[in-house]
């Protein structure tokens, strides 16, 4: 089989062997759990719950209240008693509204998980397989939180002929990719093929990095057994960073670039993370909205590394030390998602996610304390971006307050992978640096937005 891959990039130590090969273990079921009501990119929920409210597992407890295209549910993931409605520390570092829930014994004769009627997803219309998607609270498993079903639903004039199956995970220390599709291979080429019947497309790729070749049998077998009548097939790419990335997977997979300022289906393409196909598969054959969560845990100060399998609103904290033992005398460091694009968090009292991928617990040795010196101009973050920009730039045009010029010289089209800070012998932050840029630049926008929206009725009275 061709291994391809795209220019530039990274070869890192992939620091997977504490968890790679490893089942994935269910958690212990919880005391309570912590449910943020707005987990997608899109328009914000409201709970539809109050204290004192009794849930049930898979219950609908979150929702926009006039329901766009851009939201998606959220569902209590145990049954219990709501206990408080309040801002908590999130995985983004912002407070934001969650629903605490206390667990609770089912009342005699109720139901303890309440699902979704089954739906064939291969014989139901499509608008009406989007709306299970949609309902089930189904977004991007991969980290972005986007709503799947908005990814499903592309313009008429975008047309899409190949949808891409994302199991690269090039991130160091993650596996949970790999443990779903070595456990639930039959799920993840089904959500395929529901993906394929709502978009029209015959034609699929499933990708992943060679340090996953062995996996390669497995699925070829489940293809062929699912006999869905559509072209899925394996995509081999070399072991390099960031080749998860939907640009990269794209063009080392099909050849296809994204252009500037556009999306996968600019390039003709719909990428899905596996763990959001598995889900999407799960939704139409046992009615289950996403309410669990497939992460990995390990790192350094982790003293029982381990792909798990939590409720969504779940606390490392909460878990017993015989499951999930921390040594917190070497913590140092807490990430949200792996090393490269995760987010450092204030401590492990954080709720998991629909798109928490992993949680990493690194030790002193295994970060990088080094103090910020002044850009050299050696070029080693240009030598190395795989989306070809030059983050020395944009730095320098963030440093100068000239938002504009960081546009000009891509800021917009970082997709955030951390290869530039990596390579920085002057220890920049310079992922850091363009997250609050383009902060900076959505602050911009909206105040001129509102200054030009104010503006109008006086020149209309004018007139």
């Amino acid at each position: 089989m061709t291994v391809s891959t795209f220019k530039r990039g990274l070869r890192l130590p992939t620091r997977k062997e504490a968890t790679e090969g490893k089942p994935v273990e269910l958690v212990p079921p919880p005391k309570q759990v912590v449910v943020p009501i707005n987990q997608h990119f899109g328009a914000p929920n409201q709970a539809l719950v109050k204290t004192g409210d009794r849930v049930i597992r898979g219950q609908k407890i979150a929702d926009a209240l006039n329901p766009g295209p851009m939201t998606v549910p959220v569902h209590a993931s145990i049954t219990g008693i709501v206990k408080k409605i309040e801002p908590r520390t999130q995985s983004n570092n912002i407070e934001g509204m969650c629903i605490v829930i206390e667990v609770a014994q089912p009342e005699n004769g109720s139901p303890e998980e309440v699902f979704m009627p089954l739906l064939n997803p291969l014989a139901c219309d499509p608008k009406e397989a989007l709306n299970r998607i949609r309902e089930a609270g189904i977004v991007g498993m991969g980290g972005a939180g986007f709503p799947s079903h908005v990814k499903l639903s592309p313009p008429p004039e975008k047309i899409i002929d190949i949808i891409i199956a994302d199991g690269a995970e090039c991130e160091p220390y993650l596996t949970t990719d790999e443990a779903v599709m070595t456990e639930k291979p039959h799920l993840l080429v089904l959500g395929l093929a529901i993906v394929m019947r709502i978009t029209g497309v015959n034609q699929a790729i499933i990708g992943m990095e060679d340090n996953k070749a062995s996996l390669i049998p497995m699925l070829e077998r489940e293809i062929r057994v699912g006999n869905y009548g559509k072209d899925i097939r394996i995509g081999l790419c070399k072991t390099r960073y960031p080749q998860g990335g939907e640009k990269m997977l794209i063009t080392a997979l099909t050849g296809r670039e994204v252009p500037s300022g556009g999306l996968p289906m600019d390039a003709r393409c719909i990428v899905q993370n596996v763990g959001t196909l598995v889900a999407i598969a799960e939704a139409f054959t046992l009615g289950k909205p996403l309410i669990d969560r497939d992460l990995t845990v390990s790192g350094g100060a982790c003293k029982l590394p381990k792909n798990i399998r939590a409720p969504i609103g779940a606390l490392l904290t909460d878990m017993p030390p015989e499951f999930m033992d921390i040594d917190y005398n070497k913590l140092r460091k807490i990430l949200f998602g792996g090393p490269m694009m995760g987010t450092a968090v204030p401590s492990a009292a954080i709720p998991i996610q629909k798109n928490t991928s992993g949680i990493i617990l690194m030790t002193a040795e295994e970060t990088s304390a080094d103090l910020e010196s002044p850009c050299i101009r050696c070029g080693r973050c240009i030598k190395n971006c795989a989306c070809r920009l030059a983050p020395v730039l944009m730095n320098q045009s963030l440093e100068a307050g000239d938002l504009d010029y960081a546009v000009t010289a891509g800021l917009l089209d970082c997709i955030e992978c951390g290869s530039c800070t990596y390579v920085c012998p002057a220890r920049i932050k310079l992922v850091q640096r363009f997250r609050v840029g383009k902060q900076r630049l959505r602050i911009r926008n909206a105040q001129q937005a509102m200054r030009e929206k104010a503006e109008r009725p006086a020149e209309a009275v004018k007139k």
